[in-house]
């Protein structure tokens, strides 16, 4: 069962709707639909709300800190509420999936991924949930970081907001637990 469910992204303006920010792109539509608002907490450096999926209460967090420091505020939110890795899913951009593809896994390597090499040292753990959305990789001779830190076009758009709803109507049985139907229908898609 979840109750921690993590986007990543970086905060400030300039990054908001950039490929990076998947993960604070997915938790905000879903806030957007649950009718609540995100609340800052500084003791956890994030924004938190807590939804009600599946009959379940439900954590989301935004950490307020840049990609590399997300770890901060998970560690905070896990231990004040006594949630443990395999009660969190983190939500994430993927370089190696094709834009709007969705995957879902549990634990792993952080594959260059700051954000999640920062939250595995601080939960000391690989454990958790990871629900990857694609953003394709950049073209020949563009820089990674560039291009994760910027705008998609129009079509990309499109693309992720059709991953996200994807995701979304697999969301109830994530949080239930229900993991290896969700895996077995949604990574053969």
């Amino acid at each position: 069962m979840i109750k921690l469910i993590v986007g990543l992204g970086n905060p400030g303006r300039q990054y908001e709707k950039t490929r990076h920010n998947a993960g604070f792109l997915f938790l905000d539509r879903l806030v957007s639909s649950s009718n609540c608002d995100w609340v800052r907490e500084a003791r956890f450096d994030g924004f938190l709300v807590e939804i009600g999926v599946a009959g379940s209460k439900v954590l989301l967090l935004k950490p307020d800190t840049f990609m590399n420091r997300s770890g901060q505020a998970v560690g905070k939110v896990a231990r004040y509420y006594k949630v443990v890795p395999d009660e969190i899913l983190v939500i994430h951009d993927e370089l190696d999936f094709d834009v709007g593809v969705v995957r879902l896994k549990k634990d792993g390597g952080h594959a260059g991924h700051n954000g999640l090499r920062d939250i595995i040292a601080h939960l000391g753990s690989k454990e958790f949930y990871r629900l990857r959305i694609g953003i394709g990789r950049p073209p020949a001779g563009k820089v990674v970081a560039d291009f994760v830190l910027s705008n998609p076009p129009k079509n990309e758009w499109s693309l992720m907001l059709s991953g996200f709803d994807l995701a979304f109507s697999y969301l109830d049985q994530i949080i239930a637990g229900d993991m290896p139907v969700v895996m077995n229908k949604l990574n053969s898609k």
